[in-house]
């Protein structure tokens, strides 16, 4: 293997996941400047990139080093999801840690933390308690990833505000964030540098995939990557502050978070890595079996359609109690165990659209036509629970101040979930969404909600970096271009690639909240121009491909009353023991296999792009001697994404571990399937 390592170096210190396949050098050169190469199956796959730091009132820290000590240890455990996609997850890596003190002026000192797993790597930074470097204002963070070759990358701009632009595929040296600067769907965007959000993934010329993201962002600016095309490099590019000028602020001792590169031979293996998870800390929050992974149904997607609306003033408020309770009777009868309200509370008409939007929103108050007690009493009495709403109007401070009020509110109502929203640009003026301040409020919510048992779904949020594992009331998370789009956008909506490529990209990150469902493919009488871009079949198949442990059936009741197709989302489970990708290649086609937990079911999902697909599925996975009656919800042969949307058929056979499944799936299309025990 060659890389770009200088010549005059000391000498190189190296980390090796368990299994030999990846390998960390570490070096430092005759100015003192440190950086690190990797290398997977003995090819470079990141060549020579430095680290280094910008700081305000102090000079850069990334020169005139020396190693003054380094360690290395091995780690292999295995700790168990408390919900998730799996229960129990191996964490096996070999750590190197190495130690750096300046040579002159300050003598600061600066430690480089690498772990290495066979399905990847982190590093992070830590600043120890120093005499000369007590508080750290950091106004760039320069690490480096540099490739090897224009590789084929599925990326979205690193937008400060919102991660809702679509995804594009080119090569890398055609990335060009800055066009896409002006967005006329997006409620707000800022987009400074030609960068990329994470994660953001590659396909190599010779078929090795690579993930970039970060884990366990705490305390700390959201990090996107500015790539320079003409040399296929990247470099960190913090989000920051128009208030204070810098990135981040911290007093030592503290850590940054981890910058992982996911590494996979395969393009499944990205998916079922949990590399992201198992770089954040143990579980602190003990039992959380006060929240249960559910399906839920809401008032939401009518306000989409324009059924109705969010605020009262409008005459045709959504959130009422005799909607409510129609919703709760519904989820009652088909096995959704609960009921989200969007529109419930004071202040809608003043959420969007307006300059000053604090003290908007009362978190506490509903309008008169919605009985939060009695629609809570009717839920119970019906085994539903209630799902809260807080939309903050991108307002925290308002919201902050609330806080505690708000979520005893739900403790003493028993309500255990909440779906957070913040539309809008931040207030104040100059902070973004995914900056450190912002970063700070999102975790202060959920330590929040933790104290009063309560697990937060967040839309508009900071990406997930995996501080689920830490923090397990972090249920899932929007931040993504998500179904809402197919009902309003002006550009068509989300194309059929959309999901087959998220699959690949955001899911990496940890669980979505897309709220899939959607059997009005046409979305006809309510929104002529619009419409999903998927087959129906697909609608069901996306509640096993795209993670998360609240599942919403999205559509209106009436078009699920009487619909043959609805008993797969009665039957689908939301909390698995395990899963597996059968197959797949990035924004063209996934198939995964989930195993249920406390049952011997298995669901399967697969979904393709505009093009159709052949697939055959291998079901060794199965136990073995065991048969299974499947129940395949799969497209009809003539059906088409845009030319014949609900085309469905059902079919029912029994295989075993010794079988195979052929599946055809139409443009857009999926397959959905079920596969229960014979006798249990």
């Amino acid at each position: 293997m060659s890389c770009k390592i200088p010549v005059e170096t000391v000498v190189p210190l190296t980390a090796e996941s368990p299994s030999g396949n990846n390998i960390v050098t570490f070096f430092s050169n005759a100015s003192g400047e440190v950086g690190y190469t990797v290398a997977h199956n003995d090819k470079v796959v990141i060549d020579s990139s430095y680290l280094s730091f910008d700081f305000k009132g102090m000079d850069p820290l990334g020169s005139g080093l020396k190693i003054s000590n380094s360690s290395s240890k091995s780690v292999t455990e295995t700790w168990e999801m408390p919900w998730g996609e799996q229960r129990k997850v191996k964490n096996n890596f070999n750590e190197l840690t190495i130690d750096l003190t300046e040579q002159e002026g300050l003598e600061r000192k600066l430690t480089v933390i690498f772990r290495v797993y066979d399905d990847g790597l982190g590093f992070r930074y830590h600043f120890p308690n120093q005499p000369n470097m007590k508080e750290v204002i950091i106004t760039d963070e320069n690490t480096q990833f540099n490739l090897t070759g224009d590789h084929k990358v599925w990326w979205m701009p690193g937008d400060w505000d919102i991660y809702e632009h679509l995804y594009n595929e080119t090569k890398f040296s055609e990335i060009d964030a800055i066009s896409k600067r002006n967005h006329p769907n997006l409620a707000q965007t800022h987009i400074p540098k030609n960068a990329v959000n994470t994660p953001v993934t590659m396909k190599t010329e010779d078929g090795l995939y690579l993930s970039f993201h970060e884990a366990n962002l705490t305390d700390y600016s959201g990090m996107t990557i500015k790539v320079d095309p003409a040399t296929f490099g990247m470099e960190s590019e913090l989000v920051g502050s128009e208030i204070t000028g810098y990135k981040v602020k911290r007093n030592t001792p503290f850590n940054t978070p981890w910058r992982t590169i996911q590494i996979a031979d395969r393009a499944g293996d990205l998916i079922e890595s949990k590399l992201i998870v198992n770089l954040n800390d143990p579980n602190k929050l003990g039992d959380v079996s006060w929240f249960k992974p559910t399906k839920y149904v809401g008032i939401w997607w009518e306000m989409h359609l324009g059924k109705s609306s969010w605020d009262m003033a409008s005459g045709k408020h959504g959130a009422t109690t005799e909607n409510a309770k129609a919703f709760i009777d519904f989820a009652a009868a088909n096995n959704i165990g609960a009921m989200l309200v969007e529109g419930w509370n004071t202040g809608w008409e003043h959420w969007i659209g307006f300059e000053d939007r604090e003290g908007v929103f009362d978190f506490v108050t509903p309008y008169p036509d919605y009985n939060l007690e009695e629609v809570i009493k009717y839920g119970k009495a019906k085994n539903v629970n209630i799902i809260m709403h807080h939309e903050t109007s991108a307002a925290p401070r308002t919201y902050e101040q609330q806080l505690d009020t708000a979520y005893k509110l739900m403790e003493n109502l028993g309500i255990h979930a909440v779906k957070t929203g913040y539309v809008g640009k931040i207030i104040p003026k100059g902070e973004y969404h995914h900056g450190q301040w912002m970063v700070n409020h999102y975790r202060k919510v959920l330590e929040t909600a933790a104290k009063h048992k309560v697990a937060v779904n967040a839309h508009e949020p900071i990406k997930p970096t995996g501080i689920r594992r830490t923090l397990p009331n972090a249920i899932a998370r929007e931040g993504l271009r998500g179904q809402e789009f197919n009902a309003w956008a002006s550009d068509g909506g989300n194309p059929p690639s959309h999901l087959p490529t998220v699959a690949f990209t955001r899911m990496l990150a940890g669980p979505i909240d897309y709220t899939p469902g959607i059997f009005n493919i046409k979305l006809d009488p309510w929104k002529e121009d619009n419409q999903v871009n998927t087959t129906l079949a697909q609608q069901l198949a996306l509640y096993v491909v795209i993670y998360g442990p609240v599942q919403m059936a999205a559509d209106l009741p009436e078009y699920y009353k009487g619909h043959e197709a609805l008993q797969f989302i009665r039957d689908v489970g939301v909390d698995w023991e395990e899963s597996k990708v059968l197959n797949g290649e990035i924004g063209d086609y996934v198939t995964i296999a989930r195993r249920e937990k406390s049952t011997h079911k298995w669901f399967i999902g697969s979904i393709t792009d505009e093009n159709p697909r052949e697939l055959t599925l291998d079901l060794s996975f199965l136990d073995n001697g065991q048969s299974y009656t499947a129940t395949i919800y799969g497209d009809a042969a003539d059906a088409h994404w845009d030319d014949n949307p609900t085309a469905y058929e059902i079919t029912t056979k029994t295989v075993t571990s010794k079988d195979k499944l052929n599946l055809k799936l139409a443009p857009g299309g999926g397959a959905a399937i079920s596969l229960v025990p014979a006798g249990k």
